[in-house]
C-alpha cells in the first residue's frame, strides 16, 4: 500500500494542498486538513481516482452518491479533469451543500429519503451508463489518495507517537495507517468513534460486517453502516492499534474548545479525534501526537447546537 500512497502523493500534488500542523497543546498537533479543498480530506482521495481513469472511463464520466464531503470532493476532482459528475443525494441533504455540489460542475439527482437508497441509485445508473462508481471509502484508489496526508505528516514530524483520526468508512486511517505502518511502525494508530455510531468499531470486534444499531451524533461525517465486503476493513483491523470512544457531550464540547482556542468551525467528526485525545491525554504524557482535522463543511442543525 506505502507504494500506492507514494504514487498517489505525486499524482495529486499539483492539484491538493500541503495542510499544515499546528501546536495545539503539550506536544499535540493538529492536522488542518479541514483547510484542504472542498473544506475535507475528501478531495484527496476522490482525486487519485478520478486521476486514474482511462480515457474511455474519463469520457464517459463518474458517478457517486454523498449528501456532504464526498460529493463535493468527487465534484471538484472531476472539474479539475474536464470530466462529467453525477452525484446522487437522499431527500435530506442540506440545500446549501447541493448548491456547492452543483457550483462545482456536478449533476444532483435527489433520490429517496436515506443515503442508501441514493447509493443503490447511483450504482445502477453506474451500471447503466457506463460511469465509473466512486465509493467514499469501498476502493484502495480512494483509500491511497487518503493515505497522502500521512506522506505530509512523516515529513512535518518525523518522531510522532500516534495519531487521532476520527472512523467513519476507514478509508482515511486505512490510508493513513497502511503509510505509517511502513514507514513509522512504533506511531500508535488511534481509531475514534461517537459512542453513537461505532460501526467499524463493532465490525472489526466481530471480525466481518454487521449491523450496527446508530443513534443520532454530531459526528454526522462518519455515521453510517459498512459496504459488504468492504477492503477497508481488514486494512483497519491490520493498523489500529487502539480504539477511543467519546460521548455526544463530549464531541460538543471539543467543538467549543476550538471554535474558542483556535477560532474555527471543525465538523463533528473532526471534534471526535479532539475530544478522544483529551480524553486520553493522560496516556501520551509527553509524546508528540497528531489529532487528523478532518473536515469543517458543518450542517445548519449541528452548527446551531454548536453555537
Amino acid at each position: 500500500m506505502k507504494e500506492a500512497i507514494d504514487a498517489a502523493y505525486e499524482r495529486i500534488r499539483p492539484l491538493v494542498r500541503e495542510t499544515p500542523v499546528e501546536e495545539f497543546q503539550d506536544g499535540a498537533f493538529l492536522k488542518l486538513e479541514h483547510l484542504q479543498r472542498t473544506g475535507s480530506f475528501k478531495f484527496r482521495g476522490a482525486s487519485n481516482k478520478v486521476a486514474l481513469l482511462t480515457p474511455q472511463q474519463a469520457a464517459a464520466g463518474v458517478v457517486t452518491a454523498s449528501n456532504g464531503n464526498h460529493g463535493l470532493g468527487v465534484a471538484a476532482a472531476a472539474q479539475a479533469r474536464g470530466i462529467a459528475a453525477q452525484v446522487f443525494v437522499s431527500s435530506h441533504v442540506a440545500p446549501a451543500k447541493a448548491r456547492r455540489i452543483e457550483a462545482l460542475g456536478a449533476h444532483i439527482h435527489a433520490v429517496g429519503d436515506d443515503p442508501l437508497t441514493a447509493e443503490l441509485a447511483a450504482r445502477r445508473a453506474s451500471e447503466e451508463t457506463g460511469r465509473t462508481f466512486i465509493s467514499p471509502y469501498n476502493d484502495t484508489a480512494v483509500m491511497a489518495g487518503q493515505g497522502t496526508i500521512a506522506v505530509e505528516l512523516h515529513r512535518q514530524l518525523p518522531k510522532l507517537d500516534a495519531v487521532l483520526v476520527a472512523v467513519g468508512g476507514g478509508g482515511l486511517i486505512g490510508g493513513i495507517g497502511s503509510y505509517l505502518k511502513a514507514v513509522s511502525p512504533q506511531t500508535e494508530m488511534v481509531g475514534c468513534w461517537p459512542q453513537n455510531s461505532p460501526v467499524m468499531y463493532e465490525c472489526m470486534r466481530a471480525g466481518r460486517v454487521v449491523d450496527v444499531p446508530e443513534l443520532p451524533t454530531l459526528s454526522e461525517s462518519t455515521a453510517g453502516g459498512l459496504e459488504p465486503e468492504s477492503v477497508t476493513l481488514e486494512v483497519c483491523r491490520r493498523v489500529i492499534d487502539r480504539c477511543v470512544l467519546v460521548t455526544e457531550a463530549e464531541i460538543l464540547a471539543a467543538m467549543r474548545l476550538i471554535l474558542e482556542t483556535e477560532h474555527w468551525v471543525i465538523e463533528g467528526a473532526a471534534a471526535v479525534a479532539v475530544a478522544a485525545y483529551l480524553k486520553e491525554a493522560a496516556h501520551y504524557g509527553r509524546k508528540t501526537v497528531a489529532i487528523v482535522i478532518c473536515g469543517r463543511n458543518v450542517s445548519p442543525d449541528v452548527l446551531r447546537r454548536l453555537l
